[in-house]
């Protein structure tokens, strides 16, 4: 059974997690970006071969969807697999910076349509 293959898809997620449905903690959105941890810690956990995977395409930031998407894996699944990481020290979590909704921002954007509909 090939790992494209619809019954195989349906079990794969499940196993991946060790049958959990729910994530640990709650750090992790779509946007939070993820990076892992160079040179690991001596006393971790040797990471499973999904784990692994994630590590790799962790060496530079990426955020959990874009994460998610590369690893063709729901993100419900990628964010426990996350938690962990996480907990196992073997990677970094920051959240998104908040967006400023400061007057001169706002009128910034405005110039910016303006122009554009001036084209």
């Amino acid at each position: 059974m090939s790992e494209s293959d619809g019954a195989g898809r349906l079990v794969r997620p499940f196993a991946l997690t060790g049958g959990r449905t729910r994530p640990s903690r709650a750090d992790f959105t779509l946007i939070t970006t993820v990076t892992a941890v160079d040179p690991p810690p001596e006393r971790a956990p040797r990471p499973q071969p999904e784990q692994a995977r994630i590590l790799r395409r962790c060496v530079r930031p990426l955020a959990v969807a874009e994460l998610a998407a590369l690893l063709d894996l729901p993100v419900s699944v990628v964010v426990i697999m996350l938690c962990d990481l996480l907990e196992a020290g073997l990677i970094t979590a920051r959240p998104p910076h908040p967006v400023s909704t400061r007057t001169t921002d706002l009128d910034l954007l405005q110039k910016v349509r303006d122009g554009l509909g001036r084209l």
